[in-house]
């Protein structure tokens, strides 16, 4: 079997002219470059290289293998580029599950990047605000807020920082003011959460020995986290929101952030998996996209915190 590394000695000397030169260009010293050029002879049983102390010429065999030396060594590089080029191609399905407010608003233009991208990539998005099982629905991961309450689930951290945010409308607050510290909330019309029987009409601020709880209310509720904050779009009150779920309303002007100094309740983002197994490659890119761009937003929260 014919060396690569042969064929490129030959091929190089014989474009340079000299063994040497095609050494110092290949990093090779002169003598494997030599012992290179006789192995290859060897193999093939004959003299391709006449070689003299102050010349190197092809012979004719030489010149009659030059051209299939060539044609071999670019053939080799076209095949690792496309073997290189197949490792960078993703494909397969890729089954979620997520919030509905974040699914939508967020994720889902994030996914139609990567799916842009990523062209083999599919995508199956279930959306819901009850938590997926992951042992028994269509699913390969789940992004999450909160830290899951089942043990037997893998959570990888995807925005560890992320906090609930006070907001609401230029509209509303136009025709209600803005509030001036959390005990004004009980004069405010406020948006409430429900998660299974569960209304989150008290809102936490804070967390250890100064945590404050602020028992709120108003005249709508609803299990739809998306359903909330529309409502806030329109103008129908104030809304206690992921910061994640409401940042780019608040880049566009859509809402405002209230009392911004004060540190609102953890929502840190998790992408929860069932089992401990490494993970397949579209779900590392999505988590390292999800990573990336939780972090910008993050940062905006902190300029506006300030």
């Amino acid at each position: 079997m014919l060396r690569s590394d042969d064929l490129l000695v030959f091929v190089r000397a014989a474009e340079l002219g000299s063994l040497s030169a095609a050494a110092r260009v290949l990093d090779l010293s002169p003598a494997v470059a030599s012992a290179a050029l006789k192995r290859l002879e060897g193999q093939l049983g004959a003299r391709l290289l006449a070689r003299s102390t102050r010349s190197l010429r092809l012979t004719a065999e030489g010149e009659g293998f030059l051209q299939h030396a060539r044609s071999a060594l670019v053939s080799l590089e076209d095949g690792q580029r496309q073997l290189v080029q197949g490792r960078d191609k993703v494909s397969g399905v890729l089954q979620l599950s997520a919030p509905s407010d974040l699914g939508r608003n967020v994720l889902l233009p994030w996914l139609n990047e990567l799916q842009q991208e990523h062209p083999l990539l599919n995508v199956r998005l279930l959306l819901g605000d009850r938590n997926a099982d992951l042992f028994r629905q269509p699913v390969d991961v789940a992004v999450r807020y909160g830290t899951p309450e089942d043990s037997s689930l893998v959570a990888v951290p995807l925005c560890p920082d992320n906090r609930r945010v006070l907001c609401a409308s230029p509209a509303y607050l136009a025709r209600h003011g803005s509030p001036g510290d959390l005990q004004a909330l009980a004069g405010h019309n406020c948006l409430l959460y429900q998660l299974g029987d569960r209304v989150y009409d008290q809102w936490r601020f804070g967390e250890g020995a100064s945590e404050i709880t602020v028992q709120v209310k108003g005249d709508r509720f609803c299990d739809d986290a998306d359903v909330v904050r529309r409502w806030a779009l329109a103008g129908a009150g104030i809304a206690y929101k992921s910061w994640l779920d409401i940042a780019a309303d608040v880049q566009s002007g859509q809402l405002r952030v209230l009392l911004p100094e004060l540190r609102g309740e953890a929502t840190p983002l998790q992408l929860l998996c069932a089992q401990r197994a490494p993970l397949g490659k579209p779900i590392q890119l999505l988590r390292d996209l999800l990573k990336v761009r939780c972090q910008v937003l993050m940062e905006q929260l902190k300029l506006l915190s300030q």
